[in-house]
C-alpha cells in the first residue's frame, strides 16, 4: 500500500509539473527521455485516453485499488465481508467497486472460483462502463491550433485503461452466453441503475440513445469508438448488442427520471424532445408505457453461492411506499415467517409466535443475510425469509409472497411481482395457485367482471394462508396490470392466453 502510495505522490508530482510547462502530447514527448516516462508514467497507475495506436496506450496499466478490496487473504469470512462491501458500494456507484466485483465473479484468481458466476460478472462490468466516474476527465492538457482554442487531446488516467480491459471481458463473455443469461445481464443492469433513481434513469436513457456511446459515455470517447472497431481492428460485437438503441426506450428513462422530481431530468428530457421532431411525436405513448414499467425483478439465487453470500438487499430500502408496506407486516401471520425460516433450515420446525424464535437462530439468518447481527428479526428480515424460501422452490413461500405483493404488505403493491410468484407456485405443484390460475387468471380481463369467481379464488387461498389472503379488490387490479383479452382459441391453439409487460 505504501508503494502504491509513493507512486500516486511520484505521478501527482511529475503531472502537476508538466501541466504549466507543457502545452501538448508532442511537447511532451519531445522534452522527456523515455526511460523517465516508463519509469514514473507507466507505474500501474496511469493509461492516456489518446487512441489505440498510441505508445502509452499499449503500455496502461491497471489502477491501484484500496487494500480491503485486494483480499490477499481467501479465508470464508473475509471474503464475505469483501464481497458485501464491495457489492454495497457498486449500489452507490463506485467504480472501482464495479470493476472490482466483476473481476471476482469472473473467477481470476484461484480464491475466488467459488464466487465464479458469468452472469453476474458481466452486469458488473456493464455497470462499470455505464459509470461517469470511468470516463469523466479528471485533468485535460490542450493543444491550442493558430489560437483556435479547441482542444485536440487529452490526457487521462488509468481509467481509460480500465474501460478498455473491460470492453473486452464483457464481450468475451456475452459471447459464451445463451439468449436467456444475456437478458438476465441486461435486467441486472436496468434493475440496479433503476435503485438509483434520477440518475439511474438518466444513464438508461444514455445508454438506449444513439447520440451516445454504447455505455452512455460521450460519442467521441475513445474506449467507445475502440469497441464499435474498424476493418484493421476488432471491436467488441456482443457488448455492444446487450442493448439495442431506439428513441422510445431513450424517451422513457428520460421521463422515468422526471417522474423522480429532479429538476435537471425534466430539463434533460425537454432537451430530448427539441432534439428531433419524431422523437417529440412519441411524448403520449411513452407517458402511457411509463404508466405501466415496473423495474425487473429483483435477483435473488437460486441457491446461495458457494461463498454464502447472497445477492440481495443492496439496492435502496427507503421510500414512504416501501415504509409503508413494512408496517403492514402485522397483517402476516407469523406462522407463515416461521414455516420459510423452517424450509431454509434456519429453525428445525415451524413455530406459530415469534415470541418462540430463539435469538441465536435469529443471529444466524442475519449472518446468512450479512446483515447486523441482534438477535431480533427486523422487518425487511421477515421478507427477506419469504423471499428466500420463494427463490429456493417453497411453493408455500411463493404463494404468500404473491398475496404480499398484491396487497402490498411487507413489500410496495406490485402487480406483475404477484403474478410472477402465483405462476411460480403453480409449477412448484401449488393446489391453491394452480386454482387461482386456471379458475380466474386465465380468464383475462373478462374475468374481472365476475366476483364469483374472484370470491372463489380468495376463499381458496384463505384457506391456504392462514387468514392472510388477498381482497377480491386486489385480485381484480392484480389482472387488470397482467393480462390482456383473451385471444380466440384458434389463435392460441386452445390454451388460455395471459400476455405480461413486466417492464
Amino acid at each position: 500500500m505504501h508503494e502504491a502510495s509513493d507512486a500516486v505522490s511520484r505521478y501527482s508530482a511529475l503531472r502537476k509539473a508538466l501541466t504549466g510547462a507543457l502545452s501538448g502530447r508532442e511537447a511532451l514527448i519531445r522534452r522527456i527521455p523515455v526511460g523517465a516516462l516508463v519509469a514514473v508514467v507507466v507505474i500501474p497507475l496511469v493509461g492516456c485516453d489518446v487512441g489505440p495506436s498510441s505508445w502509452f496506450q499499449r503500455r496502461a496499466s491497471a489502477c491501484p485499488r484500496p487494500q480491503a478490496a485486494q483480499g490477499v487473504s481467501g479465508q470464508f469470512n473475509q471474503q464475505q465481508q469483501e464481497i458485501r462491501a464491495l457489492r454495497q458500494g457498486g449500489f452507490r456507484g463506485d467504480f472501482f467497486a464495479q470493476l472490482e466485483l466483476a473481476r471476482r465473479y469472473e473467477g481470476q484468481r484461484a480464491v475466488d472460483k467459488n464466487l465464479e458466476d458469468p452472469v453476474e460478472a458481466a452486469t458488473w462490468y456493464a455497470m462499470a462502463l455505464a459509470n461517469a466516474g470511468g470516463y469523466a476527465p479528471i485533468a485535460a492538457y490542450e493543444r491550442r491550433a493558430k489560437g483556435d482554442g479547441k482542444a485536440l487531446s487529452r490526457f487521462d488516467d488509468c481509467r481509460a485503461f480500465e474501460r478498455q480491459s473491460a470492453y473486452g471481458a464483457l464481450d468475451r463473455l456475452l459471447s459464451r452466453m445463451s439468449t436467456e443469461e444475456r437478458e438476465k445481464v441486461r435486467n441486472r443492469v436496468i434493475y440496479v441503475l433503476s435503485s438509483q433513481g434520477a440518475d439511474g434513469y438518466r444513464v438508461l436513457a444514455r445508454i438506449h440513445d444513439a447520440f451516445f456511446g454504447p455505455y452512455g459515455e460521450p460519442s467521441d470517447n475513445l474506449q467507445a469508438v475502440e469497441a464499435y472497431g474498424s476493418q484493421k481492428r476488432a471491436g467488441t460485437p456482443a457488448a455492444l448488442d446487450l442493448f439495442r438503441r431506439n428513441d422510445v426506450d431513450a424517451y422513457l428513462y428520460n421521463y422515468l427520471a422526471v417522474q423522480t422530481g429532479d429538476v435537471s431530468a425534466y430539463v434533460m428530457l425537454k432537451d430530448f424532445e427539441r432534439s428531433s421532431p419524431q422523437r417529440a411525436s412519441y411524448g403520449a405513448f411513452v407517458e402511457t408505457k411509463a404508466k405501466r414499467w415496473i423495474p425487473p425483478y429483483e435477483f435473488y439465487p437460486p441457491e446461495s453461492p458457494e461463498s454464502g453470500v447472497p445477492h440481495s438487499d443492496e439496492a435502496d430500502q427507503s421510500g414512504e411506499a416501501r415504509e409503508a408496506a413494512q408496517m403492514r407486516l402485522a397483517d402476516l401471520p407469523f406462522v407463515h415467517i416461521g414455516e420459510a425460516l423452517a424450509y431454509l433450515r434456519v429453525i428445525s420446525a415451524p413455530i406459530l409466535d415469534e415470541k418462540l424464535l430463539p435469538s441465536s437462530d435469529v443471529q444466524t439468518f442475519q449472518a446468512m443475510l450479512g446483515r447486523p447481527v441482534t438477535g431480533r428479526l427486523s422487518a425487511i428480515e421477515k421478507v427477506r425469509a419469504v423471499q428466500y424460501a420463494a427463490v429456493n422452490g417453497s411453493s408455500k413461500a411463493q404463494l404468500v409472497l404473491a398475496v404480499m405483493y398484491s396487497e402490498g404488505v411487507g413489500v410496495p403493491r406490485d402487480y406483475a411481482r404477484a403474478y410472477h410468484w402465483y405462476e411460480e407456485a403453480e409449477r412448484q405443484g401449488s393446489a391453491e395457485a394452480k386454482y387461482a390460475m386456471s379458475t380466474f387468471f386465465s380468464l383475462g380481463l373478462q374475468g374481472v367482471a365476475d366476483q364469483d369467481r374472484a370470491r372463489a379464488v380468495v376463499y381458496q387461498l384463505d384457506g391456504a394462508l392462514a387468514g392472510f389472503k388477498p381482497s377480491v379488490w386486489r385480485l381484480q387490479q392484480l389482472l387488470a396490470q397482467v393480462s390482456r383479452p383473451p385471444r380466440p382459441a384458434a389463435e392460441r391453439g386452445g390454451r388460455p392466453y395471459i400476455e405480461r409487460d413486466y417492464r
